[in-house]
């Protein structure tokens, strides 16, 4: 009893006085609040799908919007214009980390999916309600495999009309820019004849920086650009496809990322 008196009483010293502390308590909180709402959305994707549908993501979206308010993060959208787009697409964005599922929940268009790790189906319940809601789960260390993957989500946006939102840098970076693309999302929109619309989430070092385990309030932009036509184009055409978006997502992320910098300053580490 006098130990759990204690760790009540030094819980909000620590919290005032860690910001290592405030780290570690938020990401921990986050994984098990996410956890938590994926035990309650469970079994209702189950009740109104009757199992793995795209259809869940709505439920999910639903579930998830309200916690960027739990971590005092305001999201910021400009171009939603670009997301009124008839039929499949490709959706493209770059990753910093695993509040990037913030953003995406914001702006999530209906019968959007997305391309995950493989590993993640083996998260406890977030993997099984990931299941359900459809998200195609890829292999990064076979080549032949996730390129086997694409191949069949191709055809998958075509028969069902569904959109996919793929992560091209393949793996979280926060080091201030973008990493080079990897040329899977640019496979599929190509093969699939579909447009691709990239969307940018603003950096995130003037709220959440890993390293420096700061994690405090915040602002995320999100801007959605134009879409990029593929019809027409082959294989042949995927490297330009791909150095075109990378260049206008870096454009973009530079600008906002300068504005949200500004209008916040940088955290102090």
């Amino acid at each position: 009893m006098d130990v759990a008196w204690m760790l009540l009483l030094l819980f909000p010293l620590l919290m005032w006085t860690s910001s290592t502390f405030v780290f570690y308590f938020k990401k921990f909180f986050y994984v098990a609040w996410m956890m938590f709402l994926a035990i309650l959305g469970i079994p209702v994707c189950l009740l109104k799908s009757g199992g793995r549908d795209v259809e869940n993501m709505r439920i999910i979206r639903s579930m998830v919007r309200h916690v960027k308010y739990l971590f005092g993060l305001r999201i910021e959208v400009s171009g939603w214009e670009h997301l009124q787009t008839e039929g499949p697409y490709v959706i493209i964005s770059n990753h910093q980390s695993s509040l990037d599922v913030l953003g995406m929940m914001e702006i999530l268009p209906d019968r959007c999916t997305t391309i995950a790790k493989k590993e993640l189906v083996y998260a406890g319940t977030v993997g099984l309600i990931c299941w359900l809601a459809g998200i195609v789960f890829i292999n990064r260390k076979k080549t032949s495999d996730a390129k086997s993957v694409m191949a069949d989500a191709a055809k998958t946006m075509l028969d069902e009309q569904i959109r996919l939102w793929v992560f091209p840098e393949g793996t979280r970076n926060q080091n201030g820019d973008l990493l080079p693309f990897k040329k899977g999302a640019f496979h599929l929109a190509v093969q699939a004849q579909v447009p691709i619309v990239p969307v940018v989430f603003s950096s995130y070092s003037s709220f959440y920086l890993r390293k420096e385990k700061q994690f405090k309030s915040g602002v995320i932009r999100l801007r959605i650009l134009p879409k990029i036509e593929t019809k027409g184009l082959t294989s042949d055409d995927v490297s330009c496809l791909s150095d075109q978006s990378h260049s206008l997502m870096r454009t973009a992320f530079l600008e906002i990322s300068d504005l949200v910098a500004k209008s916040n300053g940088p955290l102090k580490h």
